[in-house]
């Protein structure tokens, strides 16, 4: 895996040794920071099932001002640190090592909203649908807000979205949407 556009563009990031962890395809990333690189530049970013952190330390490479990363698996975590080490800048992020519903409250008991989102859960568990509505009950997404959702076969209802894009890359869906 490697970081593939932007300031960090060619380092080197580590993979994963969990069955629930997937890395997002270099493909599939270069299409998805093309379709959002207009929204990027100065943008405060979660990473909300972060594995690795691939999708938010590429929104880091693409001049995002901030990005929070957010990753349960403890073993995860310490690769997650080990690749943002890469990128050498302890000062644009922070890795919360709690569960996505934890995390969504913490974020709004801190007044902490976003304007990206990357939702790249364990395909089986969806949880996509929830944390649409999380976002929105709990405030979270700043006015026009763009979340990415990859997956495979989760149906989820985006009412309260538009859609902007929706590609298919083989067996995975990636559907961008914008806050109403």
């Amino acid at each position: 895996m490697r970081v593939v556009s932007g300031k960090y563009k060619g380092r080197l990031l580590k993979g994963y040794n969990e069955k629930t962890t997937r890395p997002t395809t270099d493909k599939v990333k270069e299409a998805v920071f093309s379709m959002i690189r207009p929204y990027l530049n100065e943008s405060v970013c979660l990473d909300l099932f972060a594995g690795t952190g691939s999708l938010g330390i590429e929104a880091l490479s693409n001049y995002a001002s901030y990005c929070y990363f957010v990753e349960k698996s403890i073993s995860m975590k310490k690769i997650l640190q080990e690749n943002i080490a890469q990128i050498n800048d302890e000062s644009n992020h922070e890795i919360i090592n709690d569960t996505y519903g934890k995390a969504l409250n913490y974020f709004s008991n801190n007044n902490i909203k976003f304007d990206i989102v990357f939702l790249d859960p364990p395909y089986d568990k969806n949880y996509i649908s929830d944390c649409l509505v999380k976002f929105d009950e709990l405030n979270l997404l700043n006015d026009g807000a763009i979340v990415v959702c990859e997956f495979d076969n989760e149906k989820f209802n985006n009412s309260k979205y538009d859609l902007l894009k929706e590609k298919k890359y083989g067996n995975i869906k990636v559907n961008v949407l914008k806050k109403k």
